[in-house]
């Protein structure tokens, strides 16, 4: 919401040097109420000099409005001591007096904080000062100089209160600008944030994304490699085997590192090839495609059904960077088991294995046990990673279930589940 104006806003010049049109501003306003006057009316000599003087001080006056801006208060100081020094001279009133007025008007516009209130109350003692000179002198009847000098006192009370009026009305007009393009920077640069935050996340999801494919699949392959070139002397078939299974992985890897840079195409010519990201439902299919890299049973307890695909996708991702795992540190000979365990109001994921657990070397570069607890948190679910108390090494993720009911939450059971393929309803 815009601001309403405020009686202690910043100045809108904020002390900068004068312009060149408010020096030609002062500059007319001099020539038209001191020099004209002089022209007209002359100036006395020796006999006149309190004349000449009050002329001089009212030069200055209308002078020092150049200042008006940049200095405001300092302006209105100094023209009204100078109309305080003329009226002293028996000068009660002279045209460079317009100077008053254009100084109220720039010290209630332009102030650089305080209430303007006080120079009004100044202007308003100088209509007075003007009407009580006026009243006390002997130039004409008393009676046509209360008359006058209630008639200048109240024109004079009339303009400084329009002059400040006028000021009250440029300032707000200033200070509604001054908010609106404040708010207008502010909305720029949020909408700035929310867009590098936009791209920042997109780029951690695209990250994420292609560390499991990569790993995923190097993994398998690098599996697949060793084991195939140790068969390939005592059984083609099973080099064979391993080479199909290279082969699949890299063409999975491909399809899927297409699919996921798909989404930084601007031309959208492919958008039509591009597959749905993994789901719940493709475990299976991750666990019946590692077989021949590493004995992996699945376990299904519960009844399974459709999950958003944002849920399905962190669980497929979740099991497969820890089976991915568990091909990079669990050793030779290591089995594993894949549990999911349907819930009223969540899923439990859980792989577990047989290999070294504790004992397993890391070289510190993975990101891979991270990365699966932002999914799991991004959900607002719960990921636990660590070696096992009887050997082995566990990976457990509870990720909540929309709109599911309430029940109570499953257990983990005590003991490694048999590493075989069966399904509990």
């Amino acid at each position: 919401m815009t601001a309403p104006p405020t009686e202690t806003s910043p100045q809108p010049s904020g002390g900068a040097a004068p312009t060149p049109g408010e020096i030609w501003f002062a500059v007319i306003l001099t020539v038209a109420f001191a020099l004209v006057p002089i022209a007209y009316g002359g100036v006395g000599g020796a006999a006149r000099p309190v004349l000449a003087i009050s002329t001089l001080i009212g030069i200055a006056q209308l002078i020092a409005l150049i200042w008006r801006r940049s200095h405001p208060e300092r302006t209105a100081t100094v023209v009204a001591a100078l109309a305080v020094a003329h009226f002293a001279l028996g000068q009660f009133l002279q045209p460079s007096d317009v100077a008053v007025l254009v100084a109220l008007y720039s010290v209630t516009a332009f102030r650089p904080g305080g209430s303007s209130r006080t120079w009004l109350l100044i202007a308003m003692g100088g209509a007075v000062m003007v009407g009580v000179g006026f009243a006390l002198s002997d130039w004409a009847g008393m009676g046509q100089a209360l008359a006058i000098a209630t008639f200048l006192f109240v024109g004079c009370a009339a303009l400084a209160l329009t002059a400040w009026a006028l000021g009250l009305v440029r300032r707000a007009r200033y200070l509604q600008q001054e908010s609106l393009a404040e708010r207008a920077a502010r909305l720029e640069r949020e909408r700035d944030q929310l867009e590098q935050i936009a791209t920042q996340a997109e780029r951690t999801r695209i990250a994420r994304e292609m560390h499991d494919i990569v790993a995923h699949s190097l993994s398998v392959v690098i599996a697949q490699a060793d084991g195939g070139r140790y068969a390939a002397k005592t059984s083609p078939e099973a080099a064979e085997r391993a080479l199909l299974t290279i082969s699949e992985t890299g063409r999975a890897a491909l399809a899927d590192m297409r699919r996921i840079l798909g989404v930084l195409r601007t031309d959208g010519h492919d958008a039509n090839d591009l597959v749905p990201q993994p789901g719940d439902t493709d475990v299976a299919t991750l666990v019946t495609s590692m077989k021949d890299t590493l004995p992996v049973s699945l376990i299904e307890m519960g009844t399974p059904r459709a999950l958003p695909p944002g849920t399905g996708a962190t669980i497929y991702r979740i099991a497969q960077e820890s089976l991915t795992n568990i091909l990079k540190h669990g050793g030779p000979e290591v089995k594993a088991t894949v549990l999911m365990q349907w819930a009223p109001q969540h899923v439990v994921l859980q792989v577990d294995d047989d290999g070294r657990g504790a004992a397993a070397v890391s070289d510190g570069a993975g990101h891979g046990v991270l990365g699966m607890r932002e999914r799991a948190a991004m959900l607002g679910g719960t990921l636990s990673a660590g070696p096992r108390a009887g050997g082995g090494y566990r990976v457990r993720a509870e990720i909540p279930v929309p709109g599911g009911a309430s029940g109570p939450r499953p257990e983990p059971p005590t003991t490694p589940a048999p590493p075989i393929d069966q399904r509990t309803p």
